[in-house]
């Protein structure tokens, strides 16, 4: 059925954009707006797919990943967080960078192949593929919706419900949102402002690490090519303001995006006959428009951070 075909295809798609909306709201409620979720996740795109094509292992590779979106946030976080450099420019200078030395390093290890390409072992494509379970996926149209997916699927709402629980249910989890709205008072009041505003920023850019993953590995089946994360950065800023500032919300919100992504495969020709880029532009258009609203909006979103995008010097307290 064409309908069900769509509804999981649009899942999958969607899978790297609730990646990277998780890591920015991870990053965004601690007060810090990081634009540099597209070098991120290109920086884990490389590592996770050179570290899978050498040891033919997807837990090492997407281990790796994780560490290299680490890696690549403590670049933002030292700089927005200990030297309190501009948020959007350190942001900005980390997706350059980060696409960048992608783009390099893929560039690199391709020249010394000897026909030009990189592609994943058959071992690590096996660990990726659709998941089976006996019983569960063979049931009609139930099966396909719900137990058909890559491991990424389970594992980004898995992390979605994880950090919802976290930021919501737990004392630490209240604690970041608090030094969202107010470092100054959670300071007053005993918490660790630098602590929490370093560990939810590399949570967060390890989780965009993750994502980085799914594009090179999954999008791409298997094989390399440069600026494979295609601007699903970008997307994921703008899906933060969707989803507002929920992480259950943004599996919704990265859903519809999804299927943004992927219409152009389903849509009849007989019914809409339209040029393919139009279905190309539809989610960038979509994600300006967000913006666009966001910012001529009166009322201010009461899940909107009060301190984003303001860096916190602890002596003006």
């Amino acid at each position: 059925m064409l309908l069900i075909k769509f509804l999981v295809a649009a899942i999958g798609a969607s899978t790297p954009l609730l990646f990277g909306t998780l890591g920015e709201i991870c990053s965004e409620k601690v007060g810090h707006l990081n634009l540099g979720v597209e070098g991120m996740m290109s920086i884990g795109a490389c590592a996770g797919f050179m570290v899978g094509m050498q040891s033919d292992s997807f837990l090492l590779a997407l281990l790796c990943a994780f560490a290299a979106g680490v890696m690549s946030a403590l670049i933002y976080a030292v700089l927005t967080v200990t030297f309190l450099a501009d948020q959007n420019v350190s942001g900005l200078t980390l997706t350059i960078f980060g696409v960048g030395l992608a783009n390099f390093i893929g560039i690199y290890m391709l020249e010394r192949t000897e026909d030009g390409t990189l592609k994943l072992g058959e071992g690590i494509t096996q660990a990726i593929r659709a998941v089976h379970i006996p019983g569960l996926s063979d049931l009609p149209v139930v099966g396909e919706l719900l137990f058909s997916y890559s491991p990424f699927v389970y594992l980004g709402i898995v992390a979605a419900i994880a950090v919802s629980l976290f930021l919501s249910r737990t004392k630490a989890g209240l604690n970041v949102q608090a030094i969202g709205h107010n470092p100054a008072a959670a300071d007053a009041a005993g918490i660790n402002v630098t602590f929490w505003k370093y560990t939810m920023i590399l949570l967060g850019g390890g989780i965009c690490g993750v994502g980085g993953a799914y594009c090179s590995m999954i999008i791409n089946s298997g094989v390399w090519i440069s600026d494979n994360v295609g601007g699903l950065g970008w997307i994921s800023v703008a899906l933060v303001i969707f989803a507002k500032w929920r992480p259950v919300y943004a599996i919704w919100g990265a859903f519809i995006f999804g299927a943004l992504r992927v219409l152009k495969y389903y849509v009849p020709n007989t019914v809409v006959s339209l040029p393919t880029a139009f279905y190309d532009m539809l989610p960038f258009a979509m994600t300006a428009l967000i913006l666009v609203i966001s910012s001529i909006r009166k009322k201010r979103d009461r899940n909107l951070p009060g301190n984003l995008g303001v860096n916190y010097f602890r002596e003006e307290r």
